[in-house]
Formats: structure tokens, sequence, C-alpha cells
């Protein structure tokens, strides 16, 4: 044994005593500057929210819940149910906070209760990384990367005229990949599947993502102009919880299966992967009990030969950044979302560029800070506030 010196005992003295002091959501909702149109409909309006945790040692992170809608009721939850059970604990101590938040609500696990754990989840990673100062992909055991794949999302469902231009932006912006929303009528999504295909030409990867808009049938022959066309997934064409529908599309389509953003946690995702009927699993982290569930999710799929490809959808900047440390960290990556639009979400809370505009050739580089690598304007926070 030796003696551990008394500036080494002060250091890990000042460790042991970080405590949470305040947990604080902000909901925050825009206007999105162009419309998502899927087949869920048309998209103006979207909300998030921001998590911000302090500590005594003067450290703060910040991590992001997907609340796509009434963002005041995540905050609610977060500052009521959540909070109480943080103040005056370990920040570092995340599996067991994980636990805790986990037991805020009875019942099986998912919808409000998880999206706002990922957000403080998240958030907690963002004060391990600064009290380390180390980026958290390598707290993640950082497979070597220090950039990763991404894809251009999206080429919103319109019409040909429309799907046209959105595709040549993308192929303006140098990206490799990229992902089309499809809808019905299912003869005009195979039509536009051949149109986009020629369009793009061959050296381009081309994947779709049909926001649960078929039937199996219906997924079934559009699976046949896919495969026709060498698109490399098909993205969620069932209901999430049609498991035996998928396991039954499997058989029946060639083109590789693609789904995952709706699981909030990884029992949810384990039979559709474990039986590899997906080929790519495709976890939100701002919704999927952020990072520390969706990396179970994650390795879970490695350990299957299942592909990871992070969601990002309409989300901000931290989960962005997030996803992208996920991302360097993970195994089995294919490559993640990179959405393309210039909400204030992405582009007013950091300082950080937006995805879309960091990305060169459909690389985007893994942030070097501490931390998820970025500070947040808590200013532009207060301008975005959900009224």
């Amino acid at each position: 044994m030796h003696d551990v010196s008394s500036k080494q005992e002060e250091t890990y003295a000042d460790a042991d005593g970080i405590r949470i002091t305040d947990v604080i959501a902000h909901p925050l909702t825009q206007t999105l500057p162009k419309p998502t149109v899927t087949s869920w409909g048309k998209y103006t309006e979207v909300s998030i929210v921001l998590v911000e945790v302090r500590t005594d040692a003067g450290i703060t992170g910040v991590g992001e819940a997907l609340a796509r809608f009434s963002p005041k009721a995540y905050a609610e939850l977060i500052e009521t149910s959540l909070k109480p059970r943080l103040i005056g604990k370990d920040p570092r101590d995340i599996g067991a906070h994980w636990q805790t938040m986990r037991r805020a609500l009875s019942g099986r696990a998912g919808g409000m209760l998880v999206e706002a754990i990922a957000g403080v989840d998240i958030a907690l990673w963002d004060i391990l990384g600064k009290a380390a100062n180390l980026p958290i992909y390598r707290l993640l055991g950082g497979v070597g990367r220090t950039e990763v794949a991404c894809y251009a999302a999206s080429v919103n469902w319109g019409t040909d005229e429309f799907m046209d231009e959105e595709l040549d932006r993308y192929l303006e912006k140098g990206f490799p990949r990229v992902k089309i929303k499809i809808a019905k009528p299912v003869k005009d999504a195979c039509r536009r599947i051949e149109r986009l295909r020629k369009r793009a030409g061959n050296d381009i990867e081309l994947c779709v993502d049909a926001n649960w808009a078929y039937t199996l049938e219906e997924a079934v022959e559009v699976g046949r102009a896919l495969t026709a066309n060498g698109y490399f997934w098909f993205e969620e064409p069932l209901r999430p919880e049609d498991e035996q529908g998928y396991e039954e599309l499997h058989r029946r389509c060639a083109t590789p299966l693609a789904a995952g953003e709706s699981n909030y946690t990884l029992d949810q995702a384990m039979r559709l992967v474990s039986n590899r009927t997906l080929s790519f699993l495709q976890p939100d982290v701002a919704r999927s009990g952020g990072i520390t569930e969706t990396r179970r999710m994650a390795e879970f799929a490695a350990a299957h030969d299942v592909l990871y490809a992070p969601h990002i959808g309409m989300s901000g900047i931290v989960c962005e950044m997030a996803s992208v440390h996920l991302a360097a960290a993970m195994p089995n990556l294919r490559a993640m979302e990179c959405e393309t639009d210039t909400s204030p979400f992405k582009t007013a809370i950091t300082g950080a560029a937006p995805g879309a505009d960091r990305q060169k050739n459909g690389l985007l580089p893994v942030p070097t800070g501490p931390g998820l690598g970025i500070e947040v304007d808590w200013d532009a926070v207060a301008r975005l506030r959900s009224k």
C-alpha cells in the first residue's frame, strides 16, 4: 500500500462532495421554418423540453426530452415527480437515479415518464463528462471514431416536383445517403420510389420512412418497389405494436426493415431484434430513456448482429449531440439521422452549428469538449419558452 498525497485526498473529497441542487425543466415551442409532412399529416409547430441539472460544484448539465406536444405537462412531471428524488444526490450515480426515477410512476415503462427521464439522464451524463473533463463518447468506451456516418432527413411527402426539389437540395449539400418520406396512396409511393431512384442515380444510398402508413399487404407491395430500386431500408411500415406483422413482412420483403424510434425501453425492442426481424434499430435518445437506456438497446442490437441507426427527427441540438456521442461509441453503427431543418432548436440554443452544417460528404465530426461538448444560451432558451 502507498500513501495518497494530501492533494489527491483533497481532490477525492471534493469529488465525493458533488450534489444535485436543482432540476429545472424548460418547455420550449417553435413554429417550424418549413412544415414537415409525413403520413401522419402536416406539422407546423413542435415542442421539446430542455432539462437543466445544477450541482453544488458549479457544474450544470443539460438534457432534452422529446415532448413533441404538451411540453408544460412534461415540465411539471419532471419538477414535481423526478426532481424531489434527485435533490441532494451525487449526479454521477446515473444508474441508480434511472431506477429511482422509473419508480415515480407504476405500470409498464413508456410514455411521458420515460421521455422525461431521458431529459434528466442526458443532463446527468453531461455532468459526468464535465466532472471527468472528458467527452461522453470516451466515457462510453468509444471505438475510435472521430466522425460518424449520417444521412439527410428527409425528403417530405408531396408532389413529384416538390420531392424532386427536396432530393436535389440534399444532393447539393453533399449527402451520399438520403431518407424519403412515403405515404398513401400505395401506387404513388411505388411510383415515387422509382422516380427518385432514377433522379438520384445508383451511387446515392436511399431509404424510406413510412411512419406506420400501411397495412401488411400494402407494405408488401411497397417493399417490392423498394427492392427493385435498391433502397437500403424500409422504416416503420407498420404500427410499432404489430410485432407479428413485422415478422410476416420480414418473410415477404427482401428490403431490410428498420424501426425502434417508437420504443421507450430495451424490453420493447427485444423481440424484433433477437429474432432479427429488424436489420436496423433506431432508438431516439430523447425518448428511449436517455443515454443510459439507449446504450443498452444499441448494445443488445450489437449482440444480435443488428445495426444501430440513431433517430433524431424534429428534436433539438442537445438530442443531436447526445446521439453523436452514442454513434461514436457503439460498435454497430450504420448511420445516424441528420435533420436538415433550420429550426431554432438546432440553431439558437447553443453556439454549435447543427449537424447539417457540420457534416461533409455524409460524415459528422464528434464533439471533443467535456460532456456533450456544448454550452447552452439560456437567454435564447427563455425566448423559446412555451406560452
